[in-house]
């Protein structure tokens, strides 16, 4: 199934509106102490689609992170990749496939391969998964994932992995609209903030390296309300400066804050790859809350995204329905206001390659289990 499987320098990747998936991010993650490699592969689209018997074949590509655990052991983790999306019955035995062709080019050390699926979840479109109301009310147990996901393979291998480590729940915003429809879309209260922001005189710059100073101050509020990790400021000096412009998949990163009379309010970072547009980091002060700046940020980003190309935007991080005891409920919130569609991606899928080890891993992991990227 898999053919022609070869790597290739990073700096080739695809032209892709999945950040995490380009040569900008490879770049990121090298300056972090991260390395990363990539491949070309490539599949009869018959293999791939079930309702085609096509002979060609499809192209395609994925950055690996290589991560290490401790000095004797490392993991291959895939951030949303591959981008290629075969039918769901094929879903299995395509990664299954593709991480036994991968067995020979990865360390005799690593004991996995982590797929974190940018995929839409198979049960995304199962009436079982939703309430009468249409709300989402969650996935089936991990075995049942786990049985249909291996329907078809060969060795029946892969794990449903006890965490997800990019956010598995989205908002896309469709940003083919004008003004008055994307408006029109958004929840009213959504709507009324943002203009309320407006007539408090609430303003929006884009700023360089030189003020990443104003976006830590703001996220160290953020962090320490909200009891979450706080990176130091040299991981985002490293995300506002990488470019890869001489490469096949660069990216612009705009830190965009929103301003009353030079006082910050809030700050976020907006990443354009491709047609995408994404919604990667947000700070906003403890303070002046009233004035409703992340509103305005939010509403700015989205007309400069679409004022650049970008036919969609992306939320980036959600819970996955409007359960207030959820970590994430507030964004949820926050993001369902401006309108737009719920998208349920697949999440973390595990191929062992050393099972005795990845069972000691995962049950290590089960304790820890949070969101980074």
């Amino acid at each position: 199934m898999i053919a022609n499987l070869e790597q290739k320098d990073n700096s080739h990747l695809y032209k892709t509106g999945i950040i995490q998936q380009t040569a900008y991010w490879s770049t990121v993650k090298k300056l972090q102490g991260i390395h990363s490699v990539s491949y070309n592969f490539s599949s009869k689209a018959a293999d791939l689609y079930c309702l085609t018997k096509e002979e060609t074949y499809i192209i395609g590509d994925f950055l690996i992170m290589l991560q290490n655990l401790d000095a004797e052991h490392c993991i291959a983790y895939v951030p949303y990749g591959p981008e290629i999306e075969p039918s769901e019955e094929q879903q299995g035995y395509f990664l299954e496939q593709l991480s036994e062709a991968l067995r020979q080019y990865l360390p005799a050390s690593c004991i996995m391969i982590r797929y974190d699926l940018s995929w839409q979840s198979q049960w995304a479109n199962e009436d079982d998964c939703y309430d009468l109301h249409g709300n989402w009310i969650g996935l089936p147990s991990k075995r049942i994932q786990e049985m249909r996901v291996n329907f078809n393979t060969e060795f029946g291998n892969l794990r449903k992995a006890n965490t997800d480590i990019l956010p598995s729940n989205t908002i896309f915003i469709n940003l083919k609209n004008e003004d008055d429809i994307l408006l029109g879309n958004m929840k009213p209260k959504t709507c009324y903030n943002i203009n309320l922001a407006k007539r408090k005189g609430v303003t929006i710059e884009s700023l360089g390296l030189e003020s990443l100073e104003i976006w830590y101050e703001l996220y160290r509020q953020t962090a320490k309300r909200n009891n979450f990790f706080l990176h130091d400021i040299n991981y985002f000096r490293i995300v506002l400066s990488a470019r890869a412009n001489n490469s096949d998949s660069p990216a612009d990163v705009y830190m965009l804050v929103a301003r009353v009379d030079e006082e910050p309010l809030a700050a976020m970072f907006l990443v354009i790859s491709a047609n995408r547009a994404t919604y990667l980091y947000g700070a906003s002060s403890t303070e002046n809350r009233n004035f409703m700046g992340t509103y305005a940020l939010q509403w700015r980003a989205m007309q400069m995204a679409r004022d650049k190309g970008c036919t969609e935007y992306d939320f980036f991080g959600i819970s996955p329905d409007a359960d207030p005891a959820h970590p994430m409920y507030g964004l949820y919130r926050f993001k369902s206001g401006f309108g737009g569609d719920i998208f349920h991606r697949m999440g973390c899928w595990d191929y062992p390659l050393d099972k005795r080890k990845y069972e000691y891993y995962a049950a290590m992991e089960f304790q820890n289990q949070r969101y980074h990227i």
